[in-house]
Order: structure tokens, then C-alpha cells, then sequence
């Protein structure tokens, strides 16, 4: 199993404490923002900014280790996920969970290869399901 220095080794950055830090805290939460990963990694690396800590997720979405994601209220989150799947976002929360359907994503694949829209050439799509939980 690599190791969390590996995987950013392999990126192409180099892996200084910091970024170790903040990549093992996405790992930990799965999805954050620059905010909720400050609060999380505080104890730990209390010399950290949000800017610090901005730039390096920032970095990793550069790299493909991370994917950026907006919510409905349009904040910003990080997905350390970066395989093809949809979310499912709370919006009493304000949180995201991962939703696996292989299914639903080949069927709007497939169908979306057949459509053409005018002016414009999709480079992805992102499936996302806005709600609350019962």
C-alpha cells in the first residue's frame, strides 16, 4: 500500500510536512473546504493559514490528487474521490457524501455521447443531488 508521501511524491510535489499534513486530513474527511480542514488539522499544525492551506489544495487539484466541487450555496469543497462518481449534498449540513451508481453514470455518458450542444464542448460531467437528510 503506498504511503501518503508516496502519493504525492508520484504527483510530481514534493512532500513537505505541510502538504503531508493536509493531504492525510482530506483522506480523513473525504470532502472539505479550505475552512473545514484548517479546523481539522488546527491541533496539529496550528502555523498553518487558510491561505497555506488554500494553495496547497489548490496544488493538488492541479495534480489530479484532488477534485474541486461547489456547492448549491456555490462554496468551495475538495474531493479526495477522484474516480468518476455523483454526490449527494446536505444542504442543512452543508456537507457531501459520495454516491457510487456505475449504472446511472454510463446511462448520462451514453446519452449525453449522442447530444450535441451548439458552441459548447463538455469535458465532464458531474452528477449532483441537492437535499437533506430525512
Amino acid at each position: 500500500m503506498q504511503t501518503i508521501k508516496d502519493i504525492i511524491r508520484e504527483s510530481g510535489l514534493k512532500a513537505t510536512p505541510q502538504r503531508l499534513a493536509i493531504y492525510q486530513t482530506m483522506r480523513d474527511l473525504g470532502h472539505a473546504s479550505a475552512d473545514a480542514v484548517e479546523e481539522a488539522i488546527k491541533e496539529k499544525c496550528p502555523s498553518l493559514t487558510v491561505a497555506t492551506i488554500y494553495n496547497v489544495l489548490e496544488s493538488f487539484v492541479n495534480v489530479g490528487l484532488l477534485v474541486r466541487r461547489y456547492s448549491s450555496n456555490n462554496k468551495m469543497y475538495f474531493d479526495v474521490n477522484t474516480y468518476e462518481h455523483a454526490h449527494i449534498y446536505d444542504v442543512n449540513k452543508n456537507s457531501y457524501q459520495d454516491y457510487d451508481d456505475p449504472e446511472l453514470i454510463q446511462l448520462i455518458q451514453n446519452y449525453m455521447a449522442s447530444k450535441v450542444i451548439p458552441g459548447f464542448n463538455i469535458k465532464n460531467i458531474e452528477i449532483q443531488f441537492v437535499g437533506t437528510a430525512l
